[in-house]
């Protein structure tokens, strides 16, 4: 008897550790399946960051290869086919990620795998269809619809693209309905790696093949077209190898789908016409809302052509102011705004778990969470975007001269579209998640009719050329983002956290801006251009950091959640930057 009390406290200081660490891995589980969207977000962006900047090394000697006006070829081409790619199978990806969700959620496995069969089926017959009919149609499109007719023979080698993506996509979002990201964000890379050298080397050679007609013909823009058209067809051969590396992921993994569907104990098995009507029913309303969301470069460039060509311009010469936006200003802008992109698809699967278990408090984390992540990002990529145009387009396009006052005031007056394209864009993807798929379609529609309204007018009566392009462009994603972002709180009945979210990044991304601009000029004096505009960036993003941490915008804490992130303290201490 005498000897219990102590038996008693041995066990009351062994067991109490022992629940103390118990409730700490319970915990830390909980936070690491609450973190994991943002983390599965951020190997897709990171994945993403790499493909674009892949992307947007090899639009350098495509552009040196082709010039100007071949790039405008190559841009329209790729813009027409974007559009009927969204028409057809482009939410595909998407679609399937959600359906895919909520039956894993529920653990109906079969019914998850059937989705995926389903929409193989779909993106083969889909993605078929539109693949002929843009081969049989392309010189209608090019001719009298974007008044752009050699864009012809890059629209009519990107067709095959057509199928092949939609094959790729139904892959990648039976992957994605899993939460992970990996077998996506790896296809992309392989993909963009593989784009980048036959395009460049088709480019080259069929530009080539091009100038011999033109000596034949006398029309000097058969080189740049038959170019544009060697270009696009290093898409056509990157997509093939991706759908081969998305089917040899599924082969190797087919061992673990067949367990999973093994445990898979529920009485309900959909059957193909359920499946497809309700595929049917979540691909319209994406469909609509991503084609209106992205319809307007077309239809903006379609516009522009036709006006300027009204008031006296030729196909040459809109064709090359046409080229400087896309080929120079939307490459770049496309690189911090790939952030945004691949973070929403990374949300939707895990908001469509959130609402399905009704957890209204682990929704409205994420939704803020994947905001003000977004907004540390595109902000100072916007800053730095007007404070170095200039400098960023004589470094990356050396061969850039009568043109380059064009360039640099596109990307100081564009810089703004980072910020909103990348906040709509989002903010699109959480309507989705959290399963308000015609709201974005109704914001979308009433944003362009205003857009088109005041481009319009901008182009005509102001006469601002490509300017009123840009404008009509951030009034659209901001009137988008204002939209989507007033649905969102209503739906979750939330606010969107103002002080760490916009006004202390735009703090720091101000004093980064100085920053980068006044060593930029320094040193530019002393080592020229290309030295000068690799420290300003250097200095910026260490100044923005700096700032960022010290207004208290992002604590240590949050910055060891991310991916990588100890690596990011760790460096910033040795710089004597951190505590």
């Amino acid at each position: 008897m005498g000897h219990a009390p102590a038996n008693g406290r041995r066990l009351s200081l062994t067991v109490a550790p022992a629940a103390r660490a118990w409730e700490f891995i319970v915990k830390s589980k909980k936070r690491t399946s609450s973190k994991n969207y943002l983390v599965q977000g951020s190997i897709l962006a990171a994945a993403s960051i790499i493909a674009k900047i892949i992307g947007m090394l090899y639009r350098f000697p495509l552009t040196n290869i082709l010039g100007d006006t071949g790039n405008s070829y190559y841009s329209t081409a790729n813009e027409i086919y974007n559009i009927i790619l969204m028409i057809s199978s482009f939410s595909l990806p998407l679609a399937v990620s959600k359906l895919v969700s909520e039956r894993v959620n529920r653990r109906e496995y079969r019914n998850a795998h059937r989705v995926f069969l389903c929409a193989v089926r779909f993106a083969v017959i889909a993605g078929g269809a539109a693949a002929l009919l843009t081969y049989l149609l392309a010189g209608f499109i090019t001719k009298y619809v974007m008044s752009f007719e050699l864009a012809v023979h890059a629209l009519r080698v990107l067709a095959p693209a057509i199928l092949i993506c939609a094959i790729v996509g139904a892959f990648r979002g039976y992957f994605q309905g899993y939460s992970t990201m990996v077998p996506t964000a790896v296809s992309q890379v392989v993909e963009q790696i593989i784009n980048a050298v036959v395009t460049i080397v088709c480019a080259g050679i069929m530009y080539n093949y091009g100038m011999k007609l033109a000596a034949d013909n006398g029309n000097e823009l058969l080189g740049p077209a038959w170019g544009a058209a060697g270009g696009t067809f290093g898409t056509v051969v990157s997509l093939t190898v991706a759908m081969i590396f998305m089917m040899m992921i599924y082969i190797g993994k087919k061992d673990t789908i067949k367990a999973k569907m093994r445990r898979d104990h529920t009485d309900r098995r959909e059957t193909r016409s359920e499946i497809y009507h309700v595929l049917a029913a979540t691909i319209l309303p994406i469909i609509l809302s991503t084609v209106l969301y992205n319809i307007t470069n077309v239809a903006d460039q379609g516009i522009f052509n036709r006006v300027l060509r009204g008031q006296g311009y030729t196909e040459g010469q809109y064709g090359t102011i046409w080229g400087i936006y896309t080929g120079k200003f939307r490459v770049l802008m496309n690189v911090p705004l790939s952030l945004a992109s691949c973070l929403a698809p990374s949300i939707v699967p895990s908001l469509t778990a959130a609402v399905q278990r009704r957890r209204r408090g682990e929704a409205v984390e994420k939704v803020q969470t994947s905001i003000r992540f977004t907004m540390l990002l595109t902000i100072p990529s916007a800053v730095g975007m007007a404070a170095l145009g200039g400098p960023i387009i004589r470094l990356l396009f050396p061969s850039t001269k009568t043109g380059l006052p064009l360039a640099s005031g596109i990307m100081q007056a564009g810089a703004l579209m980072t910020i909103f394209y990348g906040l709509s864009t989002l903010t699109t993807g959480i309507l989705q998640g959290l399963g308000k798929l015609k709201q974005p379609l109704i914001n979308c529609a009433v944003a362009l009719v205003f857009h088109f309204i005041l481009l319009y007018f901008l182009l005509t009566a102001a006469n601002l050329n490509i300017y009123a392009v840009i404008y009509a462009n951030i009034f659209f994603a901001v009137l988008v983002s204002i939209l989507n972002g007033l649905a969102i709180g209503r739906f979750l009945s939330y606010r969107q956290e103002i002080l760490k979210t916009f006004i202390v990044p735009i703090i720091a991304s101000v004093i980064m801006g100085a920053a980068a601009y006044i060593v930029y000029s320094g040193v530019n004096r002393l080592f020229g251009n290309t030295f000068a505009t690799c420290v300003g960036i250097l200095v910026g993003v260490i100044v923005y950091c700096v700032g960022l941490v010290s207004l208290r915008g992002i604590t240590i804490e949050e910055l060891a959640e991310m991916p990588k992130g100890y690596l990011i303290i760790k460096f910033m201490r040795k710089l004597g930057l951190l505590r």
